[in-house]
């Protein structure tokens, strides 16, 4: 028999946050992030839910071409832009917008041969430091792409550091405002906590990600409290095995847990190499039953154990949520040290998935 271990994917609330995502940013258009094999909750299971959406953002180039095998006409954005040449080829051919973060992608543009002007995002570096022309050289680069006839549209990016914090935002644009004076075109500023909370960011195109999956921007758990968010993907496994445990007893490996008391231990089908958290420490949160309880012992390869005192009705096959409706996977982020994000994208290729 297949292992009890399950994630499902929820349709309605993928179209729930994205209709929630437009409620935040009423006068934009959104990209709707996908990367990372849409946060791990898979491409093709969530393009249904999301196609609503004005456009579809990711990195991986050969997620772009999936999606309009997948039946989508409208616009893909590629989040790092061309890796090399042959990219270009392959953005040309499916007809996709492009980032451009630095002088490299810009001499591509400039050397393809092309059947048509491909439209860029030009990315600026007002802070974040990773990608993109800081705010000195960002005038340049746009009139180094304006007269290259291989680019069409420009649309001027960037990318908040720190979108938790107001005034980091605050500092963020107006060095973007100073780096793009005099630069007429849209403009694309926000991720999901500018969506959410700094409402004077979101201009013209705004790119929801973790919030169309029912996750926090922010390790303050409360942050999405109250906005309407829900989460878009259930783990859940059941009870495989039930020790009895007498006092001064280890559980797992390294003994890190010794009962105080004689107590019901709990054994889940559920481990590392399903993407849940080695690190996950004691009293990391678990309903099992409808009880919310708390991991004991080391989390090991494929299985986790928990404490049953407060769950006394629980059997072998008793139904166990690691995160969802009831454990939102943002308490286990920070109970683990970690963010929601991460655990979304670990869940491994062995788990099996539903869609509902």
């Amino acid at each position: 028999m297949p292992r009890p271990l399950l994630a499902t994917i929820h349709t309605t609330a993928l179209s729930n946050n994205l209709a929630v995502a437009r409620g935040y940013a009423s006068k934009s258009k959104i990209w709707a992030v996908v990367k990372a094999n849409a946060y791990g909750h898979g491409l093709e299971r969530v393009f249904p839910s999301l196609r609503s959406t004005d456009g579809f953002a990711l990195l991986e180039l050969e997620d772009a071409v999936k999606l309009r095998k997948l039946g989508w006409a409208g616009p893909i954005l590629l989040l790092e832009g061309a890796g090399c040449s042959i990219d270009i080829d392959t953005i040309d051919h499916y007809g996709l917008i492009t980032t451009v973060h630095c002088d490299e992608q810009l001499r591509m543009l400039e050397t393809a041969r092309l059947s048509k002007p491909i439209n860029i995002y030009l990315k600026m570096n007002s802070g974040m430091n990773r990608l993109g022309y800081v705010a000195s050289k960002y005038y340049a680069a746009w009139k180094r792409a304006r007269v290259c006839s291989g680019i069409g549209q420009i649309t001027l990016m960037t990318h908040f550091s720190n979108a938790e914090g107001e005034g980091s935002v605050r500092r963020q644009l107006e060095i973007f405002k100073y780096g793009s004076h005099g630069i007429e075109g849209a403009r694309s500023l926000s991720n999901s906590a500018a969506t959410l909370w700094h409402s004077y960011a979101n201009f013209d195109w705004v790119r929801p990600g973790i919030m169309l999956y029912g996750a926090s921007p922010s390790s303050v758990l409360a942050s999405i409290q109250g906005s309407g968010l829900q989460p878009a993907m259930t783990l859940s496994s059941e009870l495989i095995a039930i020790q009895t445990v007498e006092p001064g007893e280890g559980v797992g490996y390294g003994s890190i847990f010794k009962a105080r008391e004689r107590m019901r231990i709990g054994v889940v089908a559920c481990g590392y190499a399903d993407g849940y958290p080695r690190c996950a420490p004691e009293g990391t949160p678990v309903l099992v039953n409808g009880v919310c309880t708390r991991i004991v012992g080391r989390v090991s390869m494929d299985m986790l154990t928990v404490d049953l005192s407060l769950c006394p009705n629980s059997a072998i096959g008793s139904s166990v949520e690691l995160w969802g409706n009831n454990i939102p996977i943002d308490t286990v982020a920070v109970a683990c040290g970690t963010v929601g994000y991460e655990l979304m994208c670990a869940i491994a290729q062995r788990v099996q998935v539903c869609v509902e």
